[in-house]
């Protein structure tokens, strides 16, 4: 199947490096992060889990989970994550599914057999509180990802949410945002009281609103 945004992202159970998951109980009503990893012990991986870990305070404070997939076992799992502490010095505390018979890669769309029939593409999906698919990103195999870039949407997606607004080109945490063409200037300038500056009637900003 092809998942697509605003689709429920599927539920499933799994071994994990660390131990039995089912999706959503470890979710629960915390936002989520699920990545696919070609394989283990590999070197692109292994940066990017391990710089992973070392953003989990980044994560505690979005109120976000994160849980990583490669097609290897549970065994390689944990002998890998020795090998990423040591390496990226750092403590691996999320869990690395096991899914040796694809099946949650299949369910997720992360084998794309143009790239390789056997290991998964380097996807990433941001799964929000009630388990919609708010980002999917997807890149080769040899590119590690940009995870200042994640949280970047992270923030954007949950002051989205909060403040019904949107983020222009480039937006970072702190700056103006903009007011969406559904909400009139009249009510624009009565729901956010921090200004409002119209460039165009449809191009309109204002301060960051939870700041």
């Amino acid at each position: 199947m092809s998942i697509k945004l605003g689709d429920t992202a599927p539920n499933f159970k799994a071994e994990s490096s660390l131990g039995d998951i089912h999706f959503y109980d470890y979710l629960g009503d915390s936002w989520g992060i699920l990545f696919s990893h070609p394989a283990d012990y590999t070197p692109v991986c292994t940066t990017e889990l391990g710089y992973t870990s070392k953003l989990q305070s980044e994560f505690v404070q979005r109120d976000t989970k994160v849980i990583a997939l490669s097609v290897d076992g549970v065994e390689d799992h944990q002998n890998w994550v020795k090998d990423i502490n040591e390496t990226q010095n750092t403590d691996v505390q999320f869990p690395i599914i096991a899914d040796k018979d694809k099946r949650i890669s299949e369910l997720y769309d992360f084998i794309h057999p143009n790239a390789s029939a056997t290991a998964t593409v380097r996807s990433l999906l941001i799964i929000d509180p009630v388990k919609k698919v708010r980002l999917i990103i997807t890149y080769p195999a040899s590119t590690g990802r940009n995870f200042n870039e994640i949280l970047r949407v992270l923030d954007s997606l949950q002051l989205v949410d909060a403040h019904q607004v949107a983020t222009p080109v480039n937006w970072k945490n702190g700056d103006d945002v903009i007011i969406p063409p559904a909400i009139s200037t009249e009510d624009a300038r009565k729901k956010f009281p921090k200004g409002v500056t119209e460039i165009k009637p449809y191009l309109r900003y204002t301060p960051q609103p939870n700041i």
